[in-house]
C-alpha cells in the first residue's frame, strides 16, 4: 500500500458514544484511550466509495449491534454490524484481560508474558473476524482493525 494511500486514507478522530458506553475500570478505561490514541497516531481506514480522508468515526451500539459513523470530505455513512460474529470472541478477551490485569500485580513476569501472547493471539483472530466483516464497506489494516476491535470490546465492558 503506498504511503499517499495511508495518508489520503486515515481516521483522524475517533469519538465513542457515551450511551453506549458502560462504566469500565480505570485498566480499562487506559486500554481504551490507549487504543484511541494508537488509532490516531497510526491507521488505514478507506470506506468503499470515499475518494479522500481524513475521516471521523464514531462508535456506538443500537439494539446489539455496533453502528460505525463515518464522515469525511466527500464520504458520510452509517453502517451497522451484527455483533453475533465477535460474541465469543469478546467474552474470551474479557476473560483474559481480567486474568491479565491480575497477573499484573502479583504474578511471575513469564506468567504475565503468558498471559499477554494469549491475548495476542485472541486480538489477532478477532482482527481478522473484524475486516472479514467489512469488506466490502471498508478497508483497514491489521493494527487498525486490532484498535478498533478493543474499541468494540470497550462499548461491553461493565465496569
Amino acid at each position: 500500500m503506498a504511503d499517499d494511500d495511508r495518508q489520503m486514507h486515515r481516521l483522524q478522530t475517533v469519538e465513542l458514544d457515551d450511551e453506549s458506553l458502560a462504566a469500565s475500570s480505570r485498566d480499562q478505561e487506559q486500554e481504551r484511550q490507549i487504543a484511541i490514541f494508537d488509532l490516531l497516531e497510526e491507521n488505514f481506514f478507506h470506506p468503499e466509495g470515499a475518494e479522500r480522508g481524513p475521516y471521523d468515526l464514531k462508535m456506538g451500539l443500537i439494539e446489539n449491534r455496533l453502528v460505525l459513523d463515518i464522515r469525511g470530505p466527500d464520504y458520510e455513512r452509517r453502517h451497522i454490524l451484527s455483533l453475533s460474529p465477535f460474541r465469543s470472541l469478546i467474552k474470551d478477551y474479557f476473560l483474559i484481560c481480567e486474568s491479565y490485569y491480575q497477573a499484573i500485580r502479583s504474578s511471575t513476569p513469564s506468567q504475565i508474558e503468558a498471559l499477554d501472547m494469549g491475548r495476542r493471539g485472541l486480538h489477532n483472530e478477532a482482527s481478522e473476524v473484524l475486516r472479514a466483516r467489512l469488506a466490502g464497506k471498508i478497508e483497514t489494516d491489521v493494527d487498525t482493525s486490532r484498535r478498533l476491535f478493543t474499541l468494540i470490546c470497550a462499548l461491553h465492558w461493565r465496569g
